[in-house]
C-alpha cells in the first residue's frame, strides 16, 4: 500500500474540504438551532455538487457516476465528515445497492438517483429488528403476480425527503438445524404509493436536522417488478453492496475527529491559565498527543480497509475493525476536546458540545460496536474450527 496520496487524491481532498468549509460550515448553526434543512438550501447544495462533478461519485462511470475507487471515496467521506451530516447528505451518495437494479428499474431508480433527480432511503431497521436483520417482522406475502407488504420500519434516515425507498422484508421461512431462518427480499417503493405512509420519527440528540422517520405498510400491494435483485435474495444484495458502508462511517468519524482536534489544539495553545497556555500543562499536552495518535491510527486503518477492497482482497474483518476503532476513537476525542475547553465546551455557543453529541450514534448505526467485535472474532476463529 502506498501511503502518499497521488496528485489526483490530493485534489479530491482539497476540493471536498473546500466545499465543506464554504458551502456547509456557514449553515450549520442554523440547522442545529432549527433542526431543519430548508429545501432551497438542500437543492443548492445538490446543484453545486453536481456542477463540481462529485454527485454520486461512489457509482461507476458506466452508469453516470465518477467511478471513484473505494480508497478515493473514503477520502471524500472523510472530508464530508467535517461538516453537518444534515447538510452533507445533499452532497449526494445514493445507496450502492441500486446497482442491483435491472431492466426498467435502471431508468426509474438507478439513473435518476445518480443524476441527482431522485433521492433514495434505505429501510431495514424495525422496532424488533436492529442488528438481527432476520428477526424483522415486516412481511411481503405473494398474491398472484403481486406482493402485499405489512409492517413497520423505524430509524429510517433521511426518509423525510426521499423520493423512493429500498425496503427489506421477510418473504418466507426456512427450517434449518439451527431453527427457523427467515428469507429476505428487497423492494423498491415510491413515496406516496397506496398503503405506504412516511411519518415523523424520534427526536435524536445526534445529527440534528438529519431526521429519522417511521414507515408504515398496510396491505401495500407491490408488483413483481418492484423486487430489487432476486426474490428471497435480500441477503445477497446486502452482502454485495452494503457491507462496505461501514467504511463510510469510519471515514466520516475520522474527519469529524480531525475537525474537533483542530479546535482542541488551537484552544490548548491560546487559552491561558496560571500565566501560561494550558497546552504547556502535561495533563493537557498528553491528551493532545493521545488524540492525534488515535486519529492517525483510525485514519490508516480505514484507508487500509478501503485499499483491500480495491485490490479484491477479503476485507470483512478489516472493515469491522475500522468501524469499531474509528467510532470509539471519535467518542474519546470529542470527550477530551470538551474537557480541554472546560465549561465552555458544554455551551451551545461553541460547536464542541454538538460534536460530542453527534459522536454517540456512530457506535450504534451501521452495526453496533458489539456487532463489529462479533464479526472480527468470528473471522479469526472460524478458520480454526471454532
Amino acid at each position: 500500500m502506498e501511503f502518499t496520496l497521488s496528485q489526483e487524491q490530493e485534489m479530491i481532498v482539497s476540493t471536498v474540504r473546500g466545499f465543506v468549509e464554504s458551502e456547509i460550515y456557514p449553515y450549520e448553526e442554523e440547522v442545529e438551532r432549527t433542526q431543519i434543512v430548508p429545501p432551497e438550501l438542500a437543492n443548492e447544495i445538490r446543484r453545486k455538487t453536481i456542477e463540481l462533478g462529485f454527485y454520486a461519485c461512489n457509482f461507476p462511470e458506466e452508469v453516470g457516476g465518477a467511478g471513484l475507487s473505494h480508497l478515493d471515496f473514503a477520502l471524500v467521506e472523510r472530508e464530508l465528515g467535517r461538516g453537518s451530516m444534515a447538510l452533507t447528505h445533499f452532497f449526494g451518495r445514493p445507496q450502492n445497492i441500486l446497482m442491483a437494479c435491472r431492466g426498467e428499474q435502471r431508468e426509474r431508480y438507478l439513473f435518476p438517483a445518480v443524476r441527482g433527480e431522485r433521492m433514495d432511503a434505505l429501510a431495514m431497521t424495525e422496532p424488533e429488528a436492529g442488528s438481527d436483520v432476520r428477526s424483522m417482522r415486516c412481511t411481503a406475502v405473494r398474491s398472484g403476480n403481486d406482493w402485499i407488504v405489512n409492517g413497520t420500519k423505524h430509524f429510517i434516515s433521511a426518509a423525510d425527503h426521499a423520493d423512493f425507498f429500498i425496503v427489506f422484508t421477510a418473504t418466507g421461512v426456512d427450517e434449518t438445524p439451527k431453527g427457523p431462518k427467515k428469507r429476505i427480499t428487497a423492494f423498491l417503493v415510491d413515496r406516496g404509493h397506496p398503503g405506504f405512509e412516511v411519518r415523523d420519527g424520534y427526536r435524536s440528540v445526534s445529527h440534528r436536522g438529519y431526521r429519522n422517520c417511521i414507515l408504515e405498510f398496510t396491505d401495500c400491494m407491490l408488483p413483481e417488478r418492484q423486487v430489487l435483485g432476486e426474490v428471497d435474495g435480500g441477503f445477497k444484495v446486502m452482502n454485495e453492496w452494503l457491507y462496505a458502508t461501514r467504511i463510510t462511517v469510519a471515514a466520516m468519524s475520522v474527519g469529524r475527529a480531525r475537525r474537533c482536534f483542530d479546535l482542541a489544539l488551537e484552544h490548548a495553545a491560546t487559552r491561558k491559565q496560571f500565566g501560561q497556555s494550558i497546552g504547556k500543562f502535561q495533563g493537557v499536552s498528553f491528551q493532545i498527543a493521545d488524540m492525534v495518535t488515535e486519529i492517525d491510527a483510525a485514519d490508516y486503518l480505514t484507508l487500509a480497509a478501503a485499499w483491500r477492497l480495491d485490490q479484491g482482497l477479503p476485507a470483512n474483518r478489516e472493515i469491522a475493525s475500522a468501524k469499531l476503532y474509528a467510532t470509539e476513537m471519535l467518542a474519546r476525542v470529542t470527550d477530551r476536546t470538551l474537557q480541554i475547553f472546560g465549561g465552555m465546551g458544554l455551551m451551545e455557543e461553541l460547536p464542541v458540545e454538538r460534536f460530542w453529541r453527534d459522536a454517540r450514534v456512530e457506535r450504534i448505526w451501521d452495526g453496533t460496536s458489539e456487532i463489529q467485535r462479533h464479526i472480527i472474532s468470528r473471522e479469526l476463529l472460524r478458520p480454526l474450527g471454532s
